[in-house]
């Protein structure tokens, strides 16, 4: 565990290495939101791509999520999680620094640039993976709402500067070379996280005649029996799915049919994301008054809606409409990862995170490359717009697995292991204990409901 002296104890930043971890995070998150801006323009105008090959390259973003998600938790439970956070942004670093000198040379196509999104995508599945599993190694678990709080509104921060920014070097530089400061970013992050010196636990080794597909098969069976996080994963899952839809399509919007400039796209993508961090700012805050349960259903009930005011959007003020529709959705997303998030980390023994946080991502980010498929072929056949009326409609749907689910009756998330009450393997008799109270809380809450909460990531 970190340690730090008394005095500053009671300050979330008085951790040394938690505030290097949000250091990171910050160069990092800089540099990926220019490329949120940077990466889509130098295909819509410098490659001239169809919408579908837009879908497609958002599809290559994400598709490591499907290839390697589930063994990557699997492989992180059996490493150090620190060096792999630092390789991870390494290797994501030489990726997109690629593109500047290939456009800069005449050689820039579209399928380098999709083989950087799925290489950026491989790494980030290991960082993502890793990164959640080893936030709980630097702060005491009554401090993770408060950490994935932080987390997040590092992240929403750098989701405001981060485009404007991005639109701008767009603007003045072109689209490849405004990359570069993705690249810097990582190789920047990296270097903070190597400066980390919280001592990690060594991971426990593979038990004699243990196979990977055992471990694996672990993980998806705590998630997929456990009857709060398999709703948590539907909920996501769907959230996801349209969400991918509208990261493929939205470039394509705003540059062919609300004819905006780059730096014009980087100032809404910024203004959009002041609700995500009034939402990170505040979902300690609605957590502690609502209860931790009734803010995860209660957020998309709330703000997903506004995903109608996408489609609406028009040019000159028009755009405002899509500016508060992102903008509100946003915040209801943020508040509810910061809850769920923080749940899933504490329910699960630590033994067994990577391979729960891999489990939720291959069925929560699976989704994403069918969603970008599904977006960019809908945006081909009928435009744009069509897409975005998909994605709002599909955006609607995202509360109801919640709201069929133990997550109605409870006001406050149980603590513990598994829903069945069965310890993994190697864990000690503690946490089995642990997860039988869990198992017991989240069961009755189970059996309160007319439906069963049907299975999900």
């Amino acid at each position: 565990m970190n340690h730090t002296p008394p005095s500053t104890r009671n300050r979330l930043l008085g951790f040394r290495d938690f505030r290097l971890l949000l250091s990171g995070a910050v160069a990092a998150q800089l540099g990926s939101q220019v490329t949120l801006v940077a990466l889509p323009l130098v295909a819509v105008v410098e490659l001239d791509a169809t919408p579908f090959q837009v879908g497609l390259l958002t599809a290559a973003e994400t598709a490591a999520f499907l290839l390697v998600g589930l063994p990557a938790g699997a492989w992180l439970d059996r490493m150090r999680k620190l060096p792999v956070l630092i390789r991870a942004d390494a290797v994501r670093c030489l990726a997109v620094g690629s593109i500047p000198p290939a456009a800069a040379l005449g050689g820039l196509t579209m399928a380098q640039l999709y083989a950087v999104a799925l290489v950026t995508g491989v790494a980030t599945v290991f960082f993502d993976v890793a990164h959640q599993s080893y936030l709980p190694a630097l702060l005491p678990r009554d401090r993770l709402v408060e950490g994935n709080g932080a987390v997040e509104t590092v992240r929403s921060a750098a989701q405001i500067a981060g485009p404007g920014l991005g639109g701008a070097l767009v603007q003045l530089l072109g689209a490849p070379l405004a990359i570069v400061a993705d690249a810097v970013g990582y190789l920047t992050s990296a270097v903070v996280l190597s400066r980390i010196r919280a001592e990690e636990e060594a991971p426990p080794a593979p038990e004699p005649g243990r196979s990977l597909r055992t471990e694996v098969a672990e993980g998806v069976r705590f998630v997929l029996r456990h009857p709060l996080l398999r709703v948590i994963a539907a909920a996501t899952a769907v959230s996801n799915l349209f969400a991918a839809v509208l990261m493929a399509v939205q470039t394509v919007f705003w540059v062919r049919v609300l004819e905006l400039s780059p730096a014009a796209i980087g100032v809404l993508l910024s203004v959009s994301a002041v609700g995500g961090l009034a939402g990170a700012l505040c979902a300690g805050r609605l957590a502690r008054r609502v209860g931790q349960a009734r803010l995860i259903w209660l957020a998309p009930v709330v703000t997903g809606p506004f995903a109608v005011l996408w489609p609406l959007a028009g040019g000159g003020a028009g755009v405002v409409l899509f500016a508060l529709g992102s903008g509100t959705v946003l915040f209801g997303a943020v508040a509810y990862n910061v809850a769920q998030v923080s749940f899933r980390q504490s329910v699960c023994p630590p033994g067994l995170l990577g391979r729960m946080n891999a489990t939720m991502r291959f069925l929560v980010w699976g989704t994403l490359p069918l969603g970008a498929l599904l977006g960019g072929a809908v945006a081909d056949a009928a435009g744009p717009r069509a897409a975005l009326w998909l994605c709002a409609a599909g955006f609607l749907t995202v509360p109801v697995p919640l709201l069929r689910s133990p997550l109605r009756r409870l006001r406050e998330l149980p603590a513990g292991a598994d829903a069945d009450g069965d310890a993994p393997a190697g864990e000690p008799a503690d946490a089995a204990a642990a997860a039988a109270a869990a198992a017991a809380a989240a069961a009755a809450a189970a059996d309160d409901l007319t439906d069963p909460a049907r299975p999900a990531r």
